[in-house]
């Protein structure tokens, strides 16, 4: 099984989907980064995950707050916070020591984050890397896994799609 891959998603419609299949393999304890233009799909793919969890409210971009919450139930007994960073206003990384970031980041939750390089020197490492590159209409997402939790998160991903594309 391969710890990186590349999609091609034809417009938003896509990239929703593509958001709710990983919503589907994502679990506890994983920071995904999402890299890319402005405009490029990164908030539009995290509201597809965010709704594929099953919040059926308003998913807001946090590019003035820089995080937006999200509290959404994995199965009858397991919840999940879901925190969903855009730091591309951020001018410190001072700034991250100073909000208290670094806590949102346990064992019992998933970070988004949107412009990581902003709080490189900041950040926890990466489980999945994700990019967004315009091409035409669509986008060309690229994917890549750097721990073993990330890979574990794309196999489940890969099998999801595979048997759904059986089906």
């Amino acid at each position: 099984m391969d710890n990186n891959f590349t999609l091609d998603l034809a417009d938003e419609a896509a990239t929703l989907g593509f958001g709710a299949a990983i919503a589907k393999a994502i679990t506890p304890n994983l920071t995904i980064y999402l890299h890319g233009d402005l405009g490029a799909g990164k908030t539009t793919f995290a509201r597809g995950l965010i709704h594929g969890l099953g919040f059926v409210g308003k998913v807001k971009s946090p590019t003035y707050t820089l995080v937006e919450p999200y509290e959404v139930m994995l199965n009858q007994t397991e919840s999940l916070n879901l925190y969903h960073f855009d730091l591309y206003r951020f001018n410190d990384e001072e700034e991250w020591e100073a909000a208290g970031f670094r806590d949102y980041f346990n064992p019992t939750s998933v970070c988004l984050i949107e412009w990581p390089e902003k709080a490189a020197h900041s950040l926890p490492v990466a489980d999945i890397d994700i990019s967004f590159n315009l091409k035409g209409d669509g986008r060309e997402v690229n994917v890549l896994a750097h721990t073993p939790h990330g890979e574990q998160c794309l196999k489940k991903l890969q099998q999801s799609v595979l048997k759904c594309s059986n089906d």
